[in-house]
């Protein structure tokens, strides 16, 4: 498997490369700047276990594409993530193939702390109708972005995914292939009383069929369990708030439980 990482500034320009196979690291030594990203190219369809970031760490992820655009967020866009992140004048990006046992095991498919906006060809990913007001710490990466602090909203590590007060808000996490999945496990976001919670929502699964659940005020993994199901995503719809005064009902956290098929 050949993998290269490249680091691109805003005119497209290179300023540093590296290319190899199985295994990679790349050492980038200068600090970043506005405009800047990381681009990844291998095969299609491949099972990597990543980093991007050393204070982010390593996520196994599935490159179904074979490349990845990753742009470096600045100013609004980062405060969804730690402060120790993308900083200074030295940055470590690595990359491997993914081992079989690892790919094969049973573990949280929705999770990738490297999700961005649009389609970036790397998943899981994360995508809705609504985020409250575009703003990143509402986004719905941060769904899926495996942090599970919950008792404030607003910047790293109280991200969520906000609906605005949209009715109609629907959440869709796409795994880029088929996938077994037979548990959920919803985190709903419990900065009570400012918050909100739903007493119901309906998951909505690829192979058309649904589930209508109850979800009790707690910020606890609220865990939901279902027949192995093949799927190649799974969606949180008809989301119906409670009576409390809040009007600000969100989501901290989605995990998806199963293996791969």
């Amino acid at each position: 498997m050949t993998f290269t990482y490249k680091i691109l500034n805003a005119e497209n320009e290179i300023l540093a490369s590296c290319t190899g196979e199985d295994e990679i690291y790349l050492v980038y030594k200068e600090e970043y700047k506005p405009g800047d990203k990381i681009v990844l190219e291998t095969e299609k369809m491949v099972f990597a276990v990543m980093q991007l970031d050393d204070a982010l760490g390593e996520e196994l992820v599935y490159l179904k594409d074979g490349s990845l655009s990753y742009e470096i967020p600045f100013a609004e866009k980062k405060i969804c993530y730690s402060p120790k992140c993308f900083i200074g004048d030295r940055h470590l990006l690595t990359i491997r193939s993914a081992r079989e046992d690892e790919i094969k095991s049973y573990r949280n498919l929705a999770r990738n702390k490297y999700d961005q906006h649009g389609d970036t060809g790397c998943y899981p990913h994360a995508a809705a109708n609504v985020e409250t007001r575009g703003e990143a710490v509402f986004a719905a990466r941060n769904a899926i972005d495996g942090i599970k602090a919950n008792d404030y909203h607003g910047e790293w590590p109280y991200g969520s995914w906000g609906i605005n007060q949209n009715p109609e808000a629907v959440i869709r996490v796409e795994f880029g292939r088929t996938i077994l999945a037979d548990r959920l496990a919803v985190y709903l976001r419990a900065d009570f009383p400012h918050d909100n919670w739903w007493k119901e929502i309906t998951v909505r699964f690829s192979d058309d069929t649904a589930m209508v659940c109850s979800l009790q005020k707690t910020g606890k993994a609220q865990i939901i369990q279902m027949p192995e199901r093949k799927i190649e995503w799974i969606q949180l719809e008809k989301l119906i708030k409670a009576d409390d005064p809040s009007p600000f009902p969100a989501l901290a956290q989605l995990e998806v439980y199963g293996t791969e098929l």
